[in-house]
């Protein structure tokens, strides 16, 4: 049988040599032959093996490297292995991260697959990542809302009592972001404008007034009469504690009674000029969602909650955006990004935008109002 006369060979792992002595053997080895045993003539092989063991395990490989050693130690040595550019150095299978991936020099020298390349770009971005092409973006929604006027432009909670002394218009902002929720901007502006030109824009007059007189000048405002019960409260609030003028931290506005994170944010914003957080709304949860913006931590899914958009928004936003963020994006969603059936086509950003004409083009017959019979009189 053919018998190996195995001569000192040596190749490169890392900076370890790790040499083959080799003599004379038997035909064959017994079943039971321990290949990492190294025998008593041959200590300088079993010196080498030892160091290569010792390099792996100080290196913290993956157990699948020592094993792929290993196996190439008991391979007899071919003539391929003359060839000293054909053995792989160590550096060669160095992982990065915990998926055991690839580093990028290793997957061009050992032509792996490119996919692997591809996973990276789509990977869920982590604290402080900018998302790509946002200033394009950014830019390309400001020249449209500077083309058309929106309601918010005019109508919106920073407007509220914008003529009145600092501390009767920082209570008109309260006032108005408590009514904003699920109310459109200018059913807000109307009973902000019929409680001020009935006197009652004030926490003094407020809590002098009756109930039912409050509801009637909210009336048509979204849950005016849970808002009406919180706006007496609140006025009683702002005079025993902070002698008629609003709450000025974060914490204290959220213990107002229907007062939350958008809403305090906001206030701080206009009224207090103390810039502590985004105000998000449905608006600005909505878009930054569509436009990719936003992500649940360590996900690729979509925010459930503007707190969360908020949250993520802030983690990567330039602090200067955090103001203009908000009626920027709520007049953009209150007249291209719509809730429903967006208007993409008229959108200058639909290229950069990953969710363009997929929901304006998916509107189902369900979500069309149904006919009904005869019309009947009323």
């Amino acid at each position: 049988m053919l018998v190996f006369s195995i001569t000192p060979r040596s190749f490169g792992l890392g900076r370890i040599k790790v040499s083959f002595l080799m003599t004379q053997t038997t035909p064959s080895l017994p079943s039971n032959f321990n290949t990492d045993t190294p025998t008593s003539d041959s200590s300088s092989h079993a010196a080498s093996v030892s160091k290569a063991r010792v390099f792996v395990r100080r290196s913290k490989r993956p157990k699948t490297t020592l094993v792929a050693l290993q196996q190439k130690e008991l391979q007899p040595p071919t003539r391929d292995h003359d060839k000293s550019s054909g053995l792989p150095e160590i550096e060669d299978f160095t992982y990065s991260g915990a998926n055991n991936a690839f580093t990028q020099s290793s997957k061009s020298e050992l032509g792996l697959d490119a996919t692997l390349v591809e996973s990276e770009a789509t990977s869920p971005r982590h604290s402080g990542e900018l998302p790509a092409h946002w200033e394009r973006v950014l830019e390309g929604i400001r020249r449209m809302r500077c083309s058309a006027e929106a309601p918010v432009d005019t109508m919106g909670c920073e407007k509220a009592g914008d003529t009145l002394p600092p501390k009767e218009r920082r209570f008109a902002v309260l006032v108005s972001s408590l009514l904003s929720s699920q109310t459109k901007d200018h059913v807000t502006h109307g009973a902000i404008q019929r409680l001020l030109e009935n006197g009652l824009l004030t926490p003094d007059a407020i809590n002098n007034a009756d109930e039912e007189t409050i509801k009637k000048m909210l009336y048509p405002v979204g849950f005016y009469t849970r808002k009406a019960t919180n706006l007496k409260k609140i006025a009683n609030i702002c005079l025993m504690k902070y002698d008629g003028d609003i709450p000025s931290t974060i914490e204290q506005l959220l213990l107002l009674p229907g007062i939350g994170p958008k809403m305090a944010h906001l206030v701080m914003n206009v009224g207090w000029n103390n810039v502590q957080g985004i105000c998000v709304d449905t608006h600005v949860h909505r878009i930054c969602n569509r436009l990719g913006w936003v992500s649940r931590p360590s996900t690729k899914q979509k925010t459930l909650t503007p707190e969360e958009t908020r949250e993520a928004l802030q983690r990567w936003l330039p602090r200067e955006e955090w103001v203009p963020i908000n009626p920027l994006l709520v007049g953009f969603g209150q007249t291209i990004c719509t809730p429903l059936r967006p208007r993409c086509g008229e959108c200058g950003i639909s290229h950069l935008c990953p969710s363009a004409f997929k929901e304006a083009s998916n509107s189902s017959p369900s979500s069309k109002p149904k006919k009904s019979g005869p019309n009947k009189k009323r």
